[in-house]
């Protein structure tokens, strides 16, 4: 990827421990490796490939309005335009000011402060100061249709209503703000889109780049060890976490296989300011953590066209088969 793919990543304004519930999941491990790399051998008998295991998930998260509160769930049905939990999906709704720009944490970090509970095929939206929003999650289709700009692209939302809209208008207090929801009818982004020479086929809603990211405890742990003020998983929003490997080790992760789900690497993820807006108080920083990560995962020399001087900080995911995963699951990494 050359001057396309750094212009894509331009467009994107870039320059805890582990839970006891996974824990008697995780016990079946060593049974789990050896019936999956069976069950993957027959339903795969044209690639040869064997199943190594290189962590277990330990957290699943879906952010269903982009840049507000991620929800953790324990299971997950994995889409090929991201994770979804009944009617939970990932980054479906956002944010837009009333020309159609999308508006994320980036330009308004209170967003952060917002959290979302499903309930009755409902999300149940709340923030500091406010009343609960009850959004339905299946809009009426005389509802408008707008145009929206996702990082200088193109792609439409259905509005969610003048109480939606006025909802997040007087919590912000900064502007005027409509909420949009993706339907799955809807033209999605594409990956020629957002990276011209990338060679890859994948569409994503909302998301920045990909339908999944993920990331380990274990790089988390490195960071905070060079942190004066630790940090949280929340800072920087992974789909899935992973445990039971070394700091960084998910660099070297291509193909991915968890549950019956496989995945393969886009690209790293380079990381932002949305980094330094704290998940508790909803104050963006503009340093930390994005400084600490510059002093030591900056990219190789050779790839600076692609990532210039953004930190690199978990991997970015296609979807190569869809299924379903869960909390506990491990994760085998498909070599040859």
């Amino acid at each position: 990827m050359g001057a396309a793919g750094s212009s894509a990543l331009a467009r994107l304004g870039l320059p805890a421990p582990p839970g006891p519930r996974w824990l008697g999941v995780a016990a079946l491990g060593l049974a789990a490796v050896a019936l999956g790399a069976v069950a993957w051998r027959r339903s795969r008998p044209g690639r040869r490939r064997r199943l190594q295991q290189v962590g277990t998930v330990s957290e699943l998260w879906i952010y269903p309005v982009k840049s507000c509160k991620g929800v953790s769930v324990d299971a997950a049905e994995c889409t090929a335009l991201g994770l979804r939990s009944g009617h939970l999906r990932d980054r479906f709704w956002l944010v837009i000011k009333e020309d159609g720009h999308m508006v994320t944490g980036r330009q308004e970090p209170r967003l952060v402060l917002v959290s979302i509970t499903y309930e009755d095929d409902c999300l149940i939206l709340r923030a500091p100061g406010m009343d609960q929003l009850v959004l339905p999650t299946k809009l009426h289709s005389s509802n408008k249709l707008h145009d929206c700009r996702v990082f200088g692209l193109d792609i439409q939302g259905r509005d969610c209503g003048d109480e939606a809209a006025q909802w997040f208008t007087s919590f912000l207090k900064t502007d005027a703000f409509r909420l949009v929801q993706f339907e799955k009818s809807m033209k999605a982004r594409t990956s020629h889109e957002i990276f011209p020479s990338l060679d890859k086929k994948y569409q994503v809603a909302y998301p920045d780049c990909s339908p999944v990211m993920i990331l380990s405890e274990a790089s988390l742990t490195d960071l905070n060890t060079r942190m004066e003020k630790k940090v949280k998983i929340d800072n920087f929003r992974p789909n899935i976490v992973v445990t039971g490997c070394s700091a960084f080790e998910e660099d070297t992760w291509d193909e991915l296989l968890i549950g019956n789900v496989e995945m393969k690497k886009i690209l790293a993820c380079p990381r932002c300011i949305m980094t330094t807006v704290d998940p508790d108080t909803g104050v963006i920083d503009r340093k930390e953590p994005l400084e600490t990560l510059k002093s030591y995962r900056l990219c190789d020399p050779s790839e600076k066209s692609i990532y210039k001087s953004s930190p690199l900080f978990g991997i970015y995911y296609s979807v190569e088969k869809i299924g379903s995963l869960k909390v506990g699951d491990p994760v085998y990494q498909m070599v040859l």
